[in-house]
């Protein structure tokens, strides 16, 4: 039985780990505790907010902090990511909720979390290594726009009767609504704005996110007090238990088990197979964007903490959230990588502490919830904005438009552009394809052929050796200058030392050489490599009798065809 691929995708690997196989102390207990409740005081407005963001009441981004928090961190492969509602997913999951209600995304991150454990089972976790920084970097940025854009209506207080859906007509329809914007919800964002950005330079360990929403909610009541009506979570959203009980704001109550096709919501829900096909690309998206995420949460947190994380387990761990959280209400989720980030920071030590962050989250609803209904909205797309702008990574942008190949740049901001324009996934297939496209480009040009100094003119006998990939975007050429190179040689010796690979196409352009000159010139190959060799044998070329001639070295064909290596 092959042990090494069962450790691959081995569920529940980083608790097993960080619990199990280490001692697990009291004191790490109290490390996790301080780390889990700093977390979760971060986690618990962000995750409001980005629900909000994503088209659905503040209660789902709770829950999904909760629940998915805390079957991620224990059936996950890294010890330190915390999982819930990401800003990532906010562009991918609000025209879901528009378009298919509630239900829908629901389905659709159940779906989603579905192909995250084939992906897992599959062994795709280190695929994320093949994604470029440009394509990353690219659609990272183009989200944060995104989401920034998506916060100005609640930020300003404008008034829209319908936010179009493609970006363009969205910024004009900003603009248009401009003249209704609200002096009170401008200032209750501004100031939670400020306080964000230099609550940092205090040096405090308490997180910003806490004092801006206090702050930004003291505003609102000063705005109260004047006269002036602020939009808050209260004002903005209402709910309705089992028992008939409503009323507005967030439920006082732990998430309920419920079948996420058969919820109440304003939307007119089906499931069959073609709601089911219509929300399949959606999904897609989800889980591509949830892997990527995921696993480079992943690898930030071992540069970290010098631990490594067990990627294929970590896509089943995620799979496994986002399989769950639909059945109590919650959203798609991910890691994290600023509350991850923030985790290690505050002393974390195991899966334990995100753990804790999620059981607080579930503490705040029974508590906090008729406190958390006046939360105003403007102070909460104000957190979105500082995250859209942590996510976008401004100052990589520049340094590598700054200091890249010009390749990379222009991969980077067509991702960008894409993104913005369209969606993610077109921005990161065009992306991939063409920085594919662009490597193979210049790996091809890299490829060289040289003349050997051995090389003898009064014996016809041309000696090259050959340097770089021989694959099908070099292979043509390469041999086609060989060709304009042997004209007057009779023998023809081509050193492959340098040749790591032979692909098909390379394959092809050498038999093709082989046939079109072998009936006039002696061709001798020496110095193949392992894989160019097996290629040959698998390909089954043999030597033929005065054309096509293999030696293991270059010295041993000289001898055999009697040729004195000394030119002097």
């Amino acid at each position: 039985m092959n042990t090494r691929k069962i450790k691959g995708i081995r569920p529940f690997s980083a608790f097993i780990d960080s619990c199990w196989k280490e001692p697990y102390s009291f004191s790490r207990f109290i490390k996790d505790i301080i780390a889990g409740i700093t977390v979760g005081i971060i986690a618990i407005p962000l995750a409001m907010a980005l629900a909000i963001g994503s088209g659905v009441a503040p209660q789902y981004g709770l829950y999904t902090a909760a629940i998915a928090g805390i079957v991620i961190a224990l059936t996950g492969g890294s010890r330190y990511s915390v999982s819930g509602p990401t800003a990532a997913f906010v562009v991918i999951l609000y025209p879901v909720s528009q378009q298919f209600g509630l239900s829908g995304l629901l389905i659709a991150t159940l779906m989603s979390g579905i192909i995250l454990v084939i992906m897992g089972l599959a062994r795709l976790g280190r695929l994320i290594e093949y994604i470029p920084l440009s394509v990353t970097l690219g659609f990272t940025s183009g989200i944060a726009i995104t989401i920034a854009t998506m916060q100005v209506q609640n930020f300003f207080g404008l008034t829209l009767e319908r936010v179009p859906e493609n970006y363009i007509n969205k910024v004009m329809a900003l603009f248009q609504a401009f003249p209704s914007l609200q002096l009170s919800d401008t200032l209750i964002g501004f100031t939670t704005l400020l306080v964000l950005i230099f609550w940092p330079k205090l040096g405090l360990k308490l997180p910003g996110h806490l004092p801006a929403l206090i702050a930004g909610t003291g505003i609102m009541g000063l705005m109260h007090l004047l006269g002036h009506d602020v939009a808050t979570i209260g004002s903005s959203f209402s709910y309705m238990l089992e028992d008939g009980t409503q009323g507005q704001g967030i439920p006082p109550i732990l998430p309920q088990f419920v079948l996420p096709w058969n919820l109440p919501d304003t939307h007119s829900f089906d499931i069959s197979w073609n709601t089911v096909s219509a929300l399949l690309p959606a999904a897609f998206s989800m889980a591509m964007l949830g892997a990527i995420e995921s696993l480079l949460c992943a690898v930030i947190l071992d540069g970290m903490t010098g631990k490594k994380h067990h990627s294929n387990s970590e896509l089943i761990g995620q799979g496994m959230g986002n399989i769950v959280v639909p059945f109590f209400g919650g959203i798609t989720a991910t890691a994290a990588i600023a509350r991850s980030a923030a985790n290690v920071r505050a002393g974390a030590t195991s899966p334990i502490a995100a753990v804790v962050h999620s059981l607080l989250v579930l503490l705040t609803l029974l508590i906090l919830a008729p406190m958390l209904s006046y939360l105003p909205l403007a102070a909460m797309s104000a957190i979105l904005l500082i995250v859209a702008w942590n996510m976008s990574e401004a100052h990589k942008v520049i340094d590598l438009i700054r200091r890249a190949p010009r390749d990379d740049i222009i991969v980077m901001l067509l991702c960008l552009s894409l993104t913005v324009l369209f969606d993610m996934v077109v921005a990161i297939t065009i992306g991939i394809v063409l920085a594919s496209l662009l490597f193979m480009r210049k790996i091809a040009n890299m490829t060289r052929i040289s003349v050997s100094p051995l090389t003898n003119n009064d014996k016809d006998l041309l000696i090259v050796r050959i340097n770089g990939p021989l694959f099908f975007a070099a292979a043509e050429r390469i041999f086609a200058e060989l060709r304009e190179k042997s004209v007057g040689y009779k023998t023809i010796i081509m050193q492959w030392d340098a040749i790591p690979v032979l692909d098909a196409g390379g394959l092809h352009a050498f038999q093709g050489f082989v046939r079109e000159t072998g009936k006039e010139k002696h061709i001798v190959v020496c110095d193949i490599p392992f894989q160019p060799l097996k290629t040959l044998a698998r390909a089954k070329v043999v030597p033929i009798e005065g054309q096509l001639s293999f030696y293991a070295t270059l010295p041993k064909a000289l001898a055999d065809i009697e040729i004195d290596c000394n030119p002097g």
